[in-house]
């Protein structure tokens, strides 16, 4: 299913629009069926839990009407301070939303987790669409998740959760059908050819930090953050960029560089071909290493990450 080709070949969108707020455990596959959904890349993907860190918008716009998609960081059980900031994203989003789409994964079974987040969500039910993901999977395990479900929340009717894989796209469609269903008629939020609203420099640190949390070990990824220390269009067509990957401590700064540089130099190469994907131009990309120290823990500099 080419979902992007059949929204580009819309003539004109619906007059429906609705805000969804995608809400799920960690590595549920909020961020790939919001990707999927919009045709483009508009969150990062990682195996690393808690990827997602701030609310990200995708928009989708077909024949019915334009869904503008929060994704929300992934919930867990936990009193860090970093886990309760991305926690309150999601409940600020929840209460101004037309709608919630709450994704689970098919392979973990429904455990604690599953338990208190279903508990945040009990108030949201008469707008909850569920999507039962990773049905591709051959350890995916559908029934079990999908009695939890019934047990956990009981008033969301049976025609409004979906088998669904965000990552083949295979009831990713009947997924938007249903959230349009719970949306209102009203005025578009966004033009139709958007399908996000994030800055450029946010889009550059978030493909680097997908590209280094994807070469990075253990507990380097949940470490670093990106900081875009300058930018400039130097012809039409080439965006030069400074940017930092940022750690915690002296240690992992030569983790990150990694031997001869090749680590760095890895990373570097891959966020441009990334980013090429994504912009009409060129970027130039000078990439470095810095030391934050202990930077998930200060207020001030979380409030400008996480928001």
């Amino acid at each position: 299913m080419d979902l992007q080709e059949n929204q580009t070949n819309q003539e004109n969108i619906g007059e429906k629009t609705g805000v969804v707020v995608v809400v799920g455990r960690p590595s549920a596959g909020k961020s790939t069926f919001l990707n999927t959904a919009a045709g483009e890349k508009v969150s990062i993907v990682s195996s690393y839990p808690q990827t997602t860190r701030n609310a990200i918008k995708g928009i989708v716009n077909t024949e019915e009407g334009q869904l503008v998609f929060v994704d929300t960081p992934g919930l867990h059980a936990s009193d860090k301070k970093l886990n309760m900031r991305l926690k309150a994203i999601t409940t600020d989003a929840l209460d101004g939303a037309d709608a919630v789409l709450y994704l689970l994964d098919s392979v973990r079974g429904a455990g604690e987790e599953e338990a208190l987040i279903a508990e945040l969500l009990k108030p949201y039910q008469s707008k909850m669409v569920i999507g039962i993901n990773k049905i591709d999977s051959a350890d995916s395990n559908r029934q079990a998740v999908r009695a939890a479900v019934s047990h956990y929340l009981s008033d969301v009717p049976s025609e409004r959760i979906f088998d669904v894989s965000a990552k083949s796209g295979d009831g990713v469609k009947e997924i938007l059908g249903a959230l349009f269903l719970l949306s209102p008629v009203a005025p578009h939020l966004y033009p139709e050819d958007y399908y996000t609203d994030q800055d450029v420099d946010f889009r550059i640190a978030e493909v680097i930090r997908e590209q280094a949390m994807n070469r990075l070990e253990q507990e380097i990824p949940h470490s670093i953050f990106v900081e875009i220390a300058d930018m400039e269009m130097k012809k039409e067509n080439l965006l030069w960029v400074r940017a930092f990957l940022c750690v915690e401590r002296e240690s992992q700064k030569g983790i990150v560089i990694g031997k001869g540089a090749q680590k760095i130099k890895t990373i570097r190469v891959e966020s441009i071909k990334e980013l090429r994907k994504i912009f009409s131009y060129r970027i130039d990309l000078d990439l470095q290493v810095k030391v934050v120290k202990n930077w998930r823990q200060k207020d001030t500099l979380l409030s400008r990450l996480i928001k």
